[in-house]
């Protein structure tokens, strides 16, 4: 059953620690600096208005559990074992690490993927973050999956909105119950004009918070493409952009990049297209196939659209297979940098380079930030 798990990321750890012992068989490519290391599961990463790097990192779990007291996610992935060991990290223009805040809820399913701190934004100069690894079924009684707004200064943090009692009264259409996470998984975090928008992969649906907690669906991805996790979410001139992970094992190239907007989408120029739709919503307008496991979008200073892939080999994940990839003026997909181990995350700095999260879904100490000189 494991072989059709879809939650992001998931990886055999084993491999990851042999590659470990044996670095040389992943060449990173001569655009690749590695700029910090001994990160504890890294996922999103976020550059702040002082101009230094922020990481959220995934921890190392814990042994409480939850079993007897609420639903449970179902073998072979669950239950859930958790620990207040997730935490954010900034990372100075020399590399060194501080943390921000810790004390944050991570979680360990029982094939050993870790859940935490997923993924930051900045929105009016705050700090904000995404907990995926929280919520009773994820072994933790006490927080939800919820939006968090974090003091930068004190390292304090409080809830801005629940994520997991949102979701639970708000279902997607196609849920797999094989393959079901009660509090849900959420990835991915922007920040766009006066809300966030984040991603949760099991479900399949985006959702947007206010700065004063309220949230709502933006939409449902399953009821227009059924279970293809989407993952990562990029915004344009108005529009979306979302990636999907896709289901293991892994089939090159049959992930996609979703275009959603709320406006009449007759500039896509998709035939029978209708513009009766919810205007309250968005909708999906158009698509891009041809990626594979996409973890994170982005657009570049160049304005072409990046995308991140965790491991676009056949079969399941494999260290140093990732990459980040890019359309081209063409509308060609062409290779930016290659030869990355599970990278989970990634964004451009102000210096014009691109970072990311490599070893992120990797045993604890093993992740790294690395720098990509972008062609």
């Amino acid at each position: 059953m494991v072989k059709f798990r879809s939650i992001a990321p998931v990886v055999a750890v084993a491999c990851v620690a042999g590659l470990l012992q044996n670095p040389s068989h992943a060449q990173l490519s001569s655009n690749v600096t590695v700029v910090a290391s001994g990160l504890e599961g890294p996922r999103g990463l976020r550059f702040g208005p002082d101009g230094y790097l922020y990481v959220a990192e995934a921890g190392t779990a814990g042994t409480t559990s939850t079993v007897g007291q609420c639903t449970q996610v179902i073998p072979p992935i669950g239950p859930y074992f958790s620990g207040n060991t997730s935490r954010i990290s900034r990372i100075d223009h020399s590399g060194n690490r501080v943390t921000v805040a810790s004390g944050l809820p991570s979680s360990q399913n029982a094939v050993g993927d870790i859940q935490g701190v997923n993924d930051l934004a900045f929105l009016d100069g705050e700090l904000y973050a995404v907990l995926a690894g929280a919520g009773c079924s994820h072994a933790n009684a006490s927080v939800p999956n919820a939006v968090l707004r974090v003091n930068t200064k004190t390292g304090s943090w409080k809830i801005v909105a629940n994520l997991s009692q949102f979701l639970q009264a708000h279902h997607a259409m196609y849920e797999n119950p094989a393959d079901f996470e009660p509090d849900g998984v959420f990835y991915s975090l922007i920040a766009h004009r006066d809300r966030l928008y984040t991603v949760e992969p099991n479900h399949g649906q985006v959702f947007s918070v206010g700065t004063s907690g309220d949230i709502r669906e933006e939409i449902d991805v399953s009821l227009a493409e059924a279970h293809i996790v989407p993952t990562s979410i990029a915004a344009k001139d108005g529009d979306f952009f979302v990636g999907n992970l896709g289901l293991f094992p892994i089939t090159p190239n049959s992930s996609k990049i979703l275009t959603l907007s709320s406006e009449c989408p007759t500039r896509f120029e998709i035939p029978g297209l209708s513009c009766d739709w919810d205007w309250h919503k968005l909708n999906v307008v158009g698509s891009r196939a041809g990626f594979t496991t996409v973890v994170a979008v982005d657009f570049g200073p160049d304005g072409l659209l990046y995308a991140l892939e965790l491991s676009p080999a056949a079969g399941f994940p494999t260290p140093g297979a990732g990459k980040v990839v890019r359309l081209n003026s063409k509308g060609e997909i062409e290779d930016v940098a290659t030869g990355l181990s599970v990278p989970t995350g990634m964004t451009f700095g102000p210096d014009g380079y691109l970072y990311v999260s490599n070893f992120g879904a990797a045993p604890p100490g093993a992740g790294q930030i690395v720098r990509i000189a972008v062609p």
